[in-house]
């Protein structure tokens, strides 16, 4: 894949490695454009659904966060078209999403559970 921050993800395993440099350039739209027009986003007490209220959720996020550690992504599990991805953020909260292969090719987010906090110790 080339190294344009725009480019598309041809395999769901891609999408966290492009979230990851698109929240780091600060790029709002480029985060967006990793979810279907219809994409569910949930983060703790948020539900965002469509491009309007994911783009709000992250203009919000970058407005108050610009780093974003690398996760620790694991292998998508994947069931024809669609694709359950998974990352572990260094805080040890996990990120769950629903990944669906697109008519181009290209893969997409669905539903996407943006943090899972670990159990208390």
């Amino acid at each position: 894949m080339a190294q344009d921050n725009r480019d598309a993800a041809t395999e769901p395993g891609a999408l966290a490695q492009l979230f990851n440099q698109r929240a780091n350039a600060g790029d709002v739209e480029g985060l967006v454009a990793l979810y279907e027009p219809g994409a569910v986003l949930a983060a703790g007490p948020v539900v965002a659904t469509g491009h309007d209220e994911i783009r709000a959720f992250y203009a919000n996020l970058l407005g108050r966060k610009s780093d974003f550690p690398a996760p620790e992504t694991l292998e998508p599990v994947r069931n024809g078209d669609l694709a359950l991805t998974f990352a572990r953020l260094p805080n040890g909260a996990l990120s769950v999403e629903v990944a669906r292969a697109q008519p181009d090719g290209t893969w997409l987010w669905a539903i996407d559970q943006l943090k899972i906090a670990p159990p208390k110790a």
